[in-house]
């Protein structure tokens, strides 16, 4: 199909923002490639650390001398409302530049797009409302509870859901009163340098947002280490976040950690079939599988395993794997060829452990798929709860799927993991629906719906898939530090002072 965006590409020399000054960056020079065909969607130079360094710096200054920290709550919400109508306003544009940054079907990629503005709307509101407290008075002192910004505040974001990720870090980092340096993702610059374009647009004083593609070990490194920075947002691999998590308990400096997963999904044989092979499906291939919470262990009640599996396999043979600009899409390709290399190893490795093959397990032929970075969604079944590909995060379309027997039996093995993200119940059962929810080990567990999100809703993980909440109305605190303020009302000096 014709692409629309056909007629601006590639973009040369795209550029960077740093300190309110867009500008070249000073790192290497680097094509941003679009995984459907491997053809050139940007040509920039990715941010050095002499960039970061600088970025940090101005967006101190900037958070000192503008008066965007000092602005009354409603007055910056005023910006992040002119911020969402932006997104609106560009919609179209917008989906098309995600499509081209990580391959997403348009569908989708409209829907990231829709979540930006809504975020960014949201927080504006949670802005103007947030309300400090009068504590109860304990003495001769009235008391209260106040919060401020923090200052320079760095947002590090994945690759495979980039506007939506920048807009959850930025649009309550912002809203706070901060000055924010984003680093999103090497190979997905596009997005977020567009909406630092809106930003600018709605009024945010310059200095206050700078765009950092480039390098997680140049460029992210300087951002957690630096002395400016008073808290990083990162969503990401374990492994980054757990060196993150080092580098910040040395500088006493708080982060939240949105992590890895490999999340449960959990069919009872009392389940709606028809609901729970579609949310299966949604679940764990949907965005190719490139997703943190994609449900991609799934456990299925034993006496209905033959049957469920029928449907199942059946309906993923039927998936429209192709060209994302197509609205008829289900999936497009992943990210990149070697993250698709990664994950025909990870299929190899469990065929090599006696998982057996149930469909895909290749890569797609025709209609120029070969040209880009396409895999068939794939289903194992025949591992132990042991393997490699199933206590590992595979980020991509390949599900494992593993009989129970009764609830401990099922419970035993999903919370047999160092994750514990999210996790997906199908059963026509309240009652164990409440047992098992409460019981399973998941920061999020939907029950008979699996990966739909509110920006109302708190979302995080345990143990390896983080620390730290995103979202929610209270997520703005994240972003601000809380002061105590005690006012003496007494009428007499101190008495130990007498």
């Amino acid at each position: 199909m014709n692409d629309p965006l056909q007629a601006q590409l590639p973009r040369r020399d795209l550029p960077i923002l740093v300190g309110g000054e867009w500008r070249r960056g000073r790192g290497h020079a680097y094509q941003s490639l679009y995984p459907a065909d491997l053809s050139v969607s940007a040509e920039l130079h990715a941010a050095s650390a002499e960039d970061a360094n600088e970025a940090v710096e101005s967006a101190q200054h900037a958070f000192a001398t503008t008066d965007w920290a000092r602005r009354r709550p409603h007055e910056r919400a005023r910006v992040l409302y002119r911020i969402a109508e932006g997104i609106r306003a560009r919609r179209e544009e917008l989906a098309q530049w995600q499509r081209r940054d990580n391959g997403k079907p348009i569908n989708e990629t409209r829907a990231l797009v829709d979540s930006a503005a809504g975020t960014f709307q949201y927080f504006g509101a949670a802005c103007e409302t947030l309300e400090d407290s009068l504590t109860p008075q304990r003495g001769e002192q009235i008391t209260m509870s106040v919060h401020e910004p923090m200052g320079v505040v760095a947002a590090i974001t994945p690759w495979n859901s980039p506007i939506a990720s920048e807009a959850q870090k930025m649009a309550p980092a912002l809203a706070a009163g901060n000055a924010v340096v984003v680093k999103p993702a090497e190979i997905t610059p596009i997005a977020a340098l567009e909406l630092a374009r809106i930003c600018e647009e709605a009024g945010v004083p310059g200095g206050i947002i700078s765009v950092l593609p480039g390098k997680g070990s140049v460029v992210g490194d300087v951002l957690v280490k630096h002395p400016l920075v008073r808290r990083v947002s990162f969503t990401g691999g374990t492994s980054t976040g757990r060196g993150i998590a080092h580098a910040a308990a040395d500088k006493m400096m708080p982060v939240s950690l949105e992590l890895g997963g490999k999340s449960p999904t959990m069919v009872f044989a009392d389940c709606d079939i028809d609901h729970a092979v579609a949310g299966v499906l949604f679940g764990i291939f949907s965005s190719s599988g490139e997703s943190c919470i994609a449900g991609s262990r799934l456990f299925v009640e034993r006496s209905i395993q033959a049957r469920f599996m029928e449907r199942l396999v059946a309906a993923t043979r039927q998936l429209r794997v192709g060209d994302p600009v197509s609205e008829r899409t289900q999936m497009g390709p992943l990210v990149s060829s070697a993250h698709r290399d990664s994950i025909e190893r990870y299929v190899a490795r469990g065929l090599a452990d006696g998982g057996r093959l149930v469909t895909g397990g290749a890569r797609p032929e025709g209609e120029g798929r070969e040209r880009g970075c396409y895999y068939l969604p794939t289903i194992i079944e025949g591992l132990a709860n042991s393997s490699a590909i199933v206590q590992e995060e595979i980020f991509g379309p390949v599900l494992v799927v593993l009989p129970f027997d009764n609830e401990e039996d099922l419970l035993a093995q999903a919370n047999d993991s160092v994750y514990a993200l999210a996790a997906g119940i199908w059963t026509s059962d309240y009652k164990r629906a409440w047992r098992v929810a409460r019981a399973v080990h998941a920061g999020t567990v939907w029950i008979n719906t699996y990966k739909q999100f509110s920006i109302s809703t708190p979302f995080g993980g345990w143990r390896d898939s983080g620390i730290g909440r995103e979202k929610g109305r209270l997520g703005i605190l994240e972003y601000m530090e809380q002061k105590s303020l005690y006012w003496g009302m007494n009428t007499a000096p101190l008495p130990w002072a007498a």
